[in-house]
């Protein structure tokens, strides 16, 4: 990997840190307790509880993801970032661009798989 791309790559993790982070709250909100005490109907409450289990799921979606992007920008400074941590192989720059944060090349990956 030629350190413009590390740079290009390092961007793009700090870039989707940014653009979590700056969800959190907003998820944060939505995913406090309701209030037996609010006045909704039946249905529309069962929604609400619905709606408040999907950004529950989401939120920690984002902070997993989060957690996967600083340590991979841990790793940018070092030779560890872009090499698979099973085979040690280089892994492609294709896939850095879609997954940063991944830590092992498509053939590992799909060979925990089986």
């Amino acid at each position: 990997m030629t350190e413009e791309q590390r740079g290009e790559l390092e961007e793009l993790i700090r870039s989707k840190i940014e653009d979590i982070a700056a969800s959190m709250p907003y998820l944060q909100e939505e995913t406090k307790a309701i209030a037996p005490s609010v006045s909704l109907g039946r249905l529309t409450r069962m929604e609400a509880l619905n709606d408040k289990g999907v950004n529950e799921h989401v939120l920690e979606q984002n902070r997993r993801q989060l957690q996967r992007l600083a340590n991979a920008l841990k790793r940018v400074d070092t030779n560890e970032y872009g090499h698979c941590v099973r085979c040690g192989g280089e892994i492609p720059i294709e896939r850095l661009r879609v997954v940063p944060e991944a830590v092992v090349c498509v053939p590992c990956a799909e060979n925990k798989r089986e």
